[in-house]
């Protein structure tokens, strides 16, 4: 596979391995998602592997996009390559797993959920808190419904709390939660499970799941951008959420 700054790739025992590796939050600006988005594309074109395992070597999992890339003309680049990675990973044949240890949060936890099946350990945690910054997540308002329904994805993603490992599970977010001792066992059962089964079964039946939802997604999710960019990036209160942040101070919403 290709050499890569911000990320890693590698594949070992039929099972993909892609590594989120940009210190020290690995924070996801619009250089680090095109290249998740080329190491995709070749995983497309490669021999099928049995499974995709997307994990980090920094301290948390992701601590979102970078909002330096949310500001002027930056903004509908990023949300366009930050999307192209969610119909990638959509598209990818074989099953995909999140690993998260430590915090997922904004675009670090729209990736770990969007994964066919994601695993914490105890002490991760998962949030959107978009919302404290003037804006809503785009792709978790598309997918945050199928997976928890509607009032959960409400208290969310209008509250911008940050939930445990624990609460993710029970909510529907994630598949399991481990401890650290276990992870690695837990994960190796799993992809022994992909390994001993027909990687065109499973293909096949992934893509029959998706489908489900495949076309509902393309669509929400392209009405969602438009409202995201042409409505609510143009608010006052949307640059002021943005400003404050890398200004670090409190927001003065004129729309309190």
């Amino acid at each position: 596979m290709k050499n890569y700054e911000t990320i890693h790739v590698q594949i070992e025992q039929n099972v993909a391995w892609l590594t989120l590796c940009r210190e020290p939050v690995n924070v996801l600006n619009i250089d680090m998602m095109n290249e998740i988005v080329d190491a995709l594309e070749n995983l497309l074109a490669h021999e099928e592997p049995h499974a995709l395992v997307i994990r980090s070597n920094q301290k948390v999992f992701s601590a979102g996009v970078s909002i330096e890339d949310h500001i002027g003309e930056k903004a509908e680049q990023m949300i366009h390559v930050f999307h192209k990675m969610f119909h990638l990973l959509a598209k990818i044949p074989c099953p995909t797993i999140a690993v998260v240890e430590g915090a997922a949060i904004g675009g670090g936890c729209e990736i770990a959920s969007f994964c066919d099946i994601s695993v914490a350990t105890e002490k991760a945690k998962f949030g959107q808190p978009e919302i404290n910054l003037g804006l809503f997540p785009p792709v978790s308002v598309a997918i945050f419904p199928w997976l928890m329904g509607f009032n959960k994805t409400m208290e969310l993603l209008l509250t911008g709390k940050t939930i445990s490992a624990a609460k993710a599970k029970e909510y529907g977010l994630i598949n399991e939660v481990v401890s650290d001792d276990e992870l690695a066992n837990y994960l190796e059962e799993l992809l022994d499970s992909f390994r001993s089964k027909s990687r065109i079964a499973l293909s096949y039946t992934r893509m029959a799941i998706r489908e489900a939802m495949a076309n509902t997604f393309a669509q929400t999710i392209s009405k969602v951008e438009q409202i995201y960019l042409t409505d609510l990036m143009k608010t006052n209160d949307a640059q002021e959420g943005l400003i404050s942040f890398l200004e670090k101070r409190e927001p003065v919403w004129k729309h309190s």
